[in-house]
């Protein structure tokens, strides 16, 4: 009995191996359903997260449709494809000093409800260019009327929009503006390097020592290959961008309303799908991030080193876009517009009124209602001007540089987006000119006086012009002393309401309403003071200001009795004296 409990059993061990080798299988098969599942868990919440992603996304436009954004604006940026662009067939290209007068930034924050980078450079662009012959009016107020009452339509393509939303589609301009780099005149020598690593490899195999010769090679190929790094990230960005932008151009032109845009936009897609595939790798150099994909982007940077495939890569795609400019700023421009007809429904969406405006004959402007629409509660008025201009009148803080900025922006955004803030708005097509805001340059040595000198003489030299002009003009010759102020301003402002160019002035001297009667029409704002306060109506009325209020004011404002007096004595011998009876000597 001991020697049978001391042998072994054999025909237990088999047993037990068998029952290892049984569960080795059921721990494979388990370990891969575990695999599976996990894959699935994580497509399904990759899923999960994009679906409410998209879903937060939708909620926020359609919340704010009609609003303007909230959020920070690089106009450095915005204006990389408007300062780039050729403007050589437009009507007029609004001058810095022009936007600056009329607030143009502040206006542009106020219209931009794009939901892409492209679509915001193509506005800012559009609204600082005045076109030679209007766009296909008819046809760009049916997709604004469709996109402002088919919100599922306008949601959709915003979505879609939304992907153009990164920092990096700034630049997708750069690649059919600028001019790429060019392969450095040793580059043949690249081809070589990579076809000689090939071969060597290849021979490694067959005879160990080539590796003496990889070595040398495979550094100097090193070198070349971070050398031509800082070229590639010039790239980064842009690229990937344009093979999304391409992506959507074709989504949205699968829209029967877009489609007449561009009626050949399908053929640049269709261009730029067969430089694509190339294109797929800056998408997957930029896109390499997590744990497992560092370790993929490593073996992947040794072989890129090796065969020198980004430097060939990289001037070959250059290559094949530099002959693709035109079919990339198509489809730049379709994309780019489609967000601006969506941005200026939304823009309609959240007035109180606006209008389209209305092409006249030429020295004919008029309005009705019309409001500056970044002023809080502005107070409209209305306007009729037939072969005149207008001289206005009033004291300071009245409303008359507003009113004339507010006639400004009206004359941009009527010729631009065909939309005016008011209930009526009719003029010719003008270019718009404007002298408000001068400063002294003190960099360049220039007064405040020889600063608005050399603006006005710019509007004298474009009052020749056969076209119509828009001069708006806020207290002209400020800078100077009272008699050559109105004595310059009147013939300068005679000189500019030649031919059919209209003219927006404001001025303080009463005087010129007696000289330029005949010439202008005269209009004003006034106060009234009520209990030691100072009331503004801001109501455009006809006529010059017969009420002046400036001693008065100084008087509510505690100054001493004897000033007051003395001001109001000097005052009344000017009026009976010297510039009237000068006056009527030039009548």
């Amino acid at each position: 009995m001991r020697e049978m409990n001391g042998k072994i059993n054999h025909g237990d061990l088999l047993a037990s191996d068998k029952n290892n080798l049984n569960s080795k299988p059921d721990l494979v098969n388990s370990f891969k359903i575990i695999c599976i599942f996990a894959l699935l868990f994580e497509y399904k919440l990759v899923r999960t997260i994009t679906m409410l992603s998209k879903q937060r996304l939708r909620k926020t436009l359609l919340e704010s449709f009609g609003k303007p954004k909230d959020d920070l604006f690089d106009f450095e940026l915005i204006k990389k494809y408007f300062h780039k662009k050729n403007h050589s067939d437009e009507f007029q290209v609004l001058s810095d000093k022009t936007c600056n007068d009329l607030d143009f930034e502040e206006l542009f924050m106020f219209i931009d409800r794009t939901s892409s980078r492209i679509g915001q450079q193509h506005l800012y662009n559009k609204l600082r260019t005045i076109p030679r012959k209007p766009n296909n009016t008819a046809n760009t107020e049916k997709i604004i009327s469709e996109l402002s009452q088919n919100s599922e339509l306008r949601l959709n393509v915003q979505t879609l929009l939304a992907r153009l939303n990164e920092r990096e589609a700034y630049y997708i301009s750069l690649l059919f503006q600028y001019e790429h780099i060019k392969p450095p005149k040793w580059f043949f020598m690249v081809k070589f390097l990579s076809f000689t690593s090939l071969l060597l490899i290849i021979a490694f195999f067959f005879n160990l020592k080539v590796i003496l010769l990889i070595i040398p090679i495979f550094i100097i190929n090193l070198i070349i290959h971070y050398t031509n790094k800082k070229n590639l990230y010039q790239y980064l960005g842009s690229v990937p961008q344009l093979i999304r932008l391409n992506n959507t151009a074709k989504k949205l032109f699968e829209n029967d309303l877009f489609q007449e845009l561009n009626p050949t936009l399908r053929e640049s897609t269709g261009i730029i799908d067969k430089i694509q595939k190339q294109m797929l790798f800056f998408k997957l150099e930029s896109k390499l991030q997590s744990d497992l994909e560092v370790i993929i982007s490593t073996i992947f940077e040794l072989l890129k080193t090796a065969f020198l495939i980004e430097p060939l890569f990289l001037f070959d795609i250059l290559k094949k876009m530099d002959t693709r400019r035109k079919e990339i700023e198509d489809i730049f421009l379709f994309v780019g517009e489609i967000d601006t007809l969506i941005s200026i429904a939304s823009l309609r969406e959240g007035l109180s009124h606006y209008c389209l405006p209305t092409v006249t004959e030429r020295k004919t402007l008029s309005a009705k209602d019309i409001f500056h629409p970044l002023i809080a509660n502005c107070v409209e008025n209305s306007i009729n001007l037939n072969h005149k201009s207008i001289l206005l009148t009033g004291s300071n803080m009245s409303g008359k540089t507003s009113f004339i900025r507010t006639i400004g922006l009206n004359a941009i955004t009527g010729q631009t987006i065909n939309t005016c803030f008011a209930t009526e708005f009719s003029m010719p097509k003008m270019n718009i000119f404007s002298a408000i805001r001068i400063n002294d340059d003190l960099m360049n040595d220039k007064s405040y006086y020889f600063e608005e000198v050399l603006t006005i003489k710019e509007m004298i030299k474009q009052s020749s012009n056969e076209s119509a002009n828009l001069f708006l003009l806020d207290e002209i010759f400020k800078g100077t002393n009272t008699i050559e102020r109105i004595a310059a301003g009147k013939a300068v402002l005679s000189s500019l309401n030649l031919n059919d160019n209209i003219v927006f002035v404001s001025t303080h001297d009463i005087e010129l309403t007696d000289l330029l009667k005949n010439e202008y029409e005269l209009y004003h704002f006034s106060e009234s003071i009520n209990n030691q306060s100072v009331d503004f109506d801001y109501k455009l009325k006809n006529g010059k200001l017969k009420n002046r209020n400036a001693i008065r004011i100084l008087q509510i404002n505690d100054y001493p009795e004897d000033i007051i007096s003395e001001a109001y004595t000097i005052c009344k011998v000017l009026e009976e004296t010297s510039f009237t009876a000068h006056i009527q000597k030039l009548e």
